[in-house]
Formats: structure tokens, C-alpha cells, sequence
């Protein structure tokens, strides 16, 4: 058994999720490191209490980036479930969720995707840009036009 096909079985990867998984890996590192770029982990900022509500984990897959809730900082909110999301997020628990799906490189921000409340189950159109030497992340929901919608500022954190 050649020793690729080996660490294929070990991990439980197909000759193509290897070389998808090498690739991201080796360019993850970049993507982090840049200061401009959202890759990393994020506390969110609630936009109306101010307060900090969750961490999330902003990673490249495809061309794209998503965005997954890594941690819940509100105690009140520990254990919640997506009830009023729909799809394959409907009844998930919020931890682990994918709240930024299909986010793609638009000039100076990234744009074209979408992000989740999962407090409402709203999806909304999302664009983001950098701040801040790379220490703070803008995101803003909308329906329709980028004008029409909400922001919110998160703090990178090491992760």
C-alpha cells in the first residue's frame, strides 16, 4: 500500500480531498498571517448591547470563506439551538454552526455571501472588510441593498 493511500485510510480522505486538503492547509498559513485578509478568529461585538457574544472561526474552502461559531460567550445562550433557522440549519445547536457561507473577494472586502442570526433564523447578503490593521473585522447584514442593513464590529483574537 503506497503510503499516500495509507494516510487516505488512516483519515478517512479520498485521493482529491488530499490534495484539496494540502492545498488549503499550506495556504492557510498566508491567508492568516495577512493583515487584510478576515481568515482567523473573531469575537463577535452585539451591535445593540455592545457586549461580546460568541467567537467565530473564519476559514477559506473553494475559492470562498465561512464562518463557524467556535464558542459562545453569553452563558444565557449555552446549549441554544437554530429553532427558527431553516434548512440544514433548522434545530442545530448554535455552537458549530456555519453562520457565513460563500463569502468571495470583492476589491478592498469580501462580499456575494451570506451570514445568519441564528437568534432569528434570518439569512441576509453580507460584505466585510478589515479594519484596524487587521484587529478588527466590519460586518454588515442587509436585505437588498448594502445600505438597507445592520454592522457590527468584531475583535480578531488569537486562536
Amino acid at each position: 500500500m503506497r503510503r499516500r493511500d495509507w494516510l487516505a485510510g488512516a483519515i478517512g480522505l479520498s485521493g482529491v480531498s488530499i490534495a484539496s486538503f494540502a492545498s488549503v492547509s499550506l495556504a492557510l498559513p498566508a491567508l492568516a498571517a495577512a493583515s487584510d485578509s478576515p481568515v482567523g478568529f473573531w469575537r463577535t461585538i452585539d451591535d445593540k448591547t455592545h457586549k461580546p457574544r460568541a467567537i467565530v472561526r473564519i476559514f477559506p474552502a473553494n475559492g470562498m470563506l465561512y464562518g463557524v461559531v467556535t464558542a459562545i460567550l453569553d452563558p444565557k445562550y449555552a446549549g441554544a439551538l437554530c429553532q427558527d433557522c431553516g434548512g440544514d440549519r433548522k434545530g442545530q445547536p448554535v455552537l458549530g454552526l456555519q453562520i457565513i457561507r460563500g463569502m468571495k473577494p470583492a476589491g478592498d472586502h469580501w462580499g456575494g455571501g451570506t451570514i445568519l442570526n441564528p437568534q432569528t433564523g434570518e439569512v441576509y447578503h453580507c460584505q466585510m472588510h478589515v479594519g484596524d490593521g487587521g484587529q478588527t473585522l466590519v460586518v454588515r447584514g442587509f436585505i437588498g441593498f448594502s445600505f438597507i442593513g445592520r454592522s457590527q464590529t468584531w475583535q480578531r483574537v488569537s486562536g
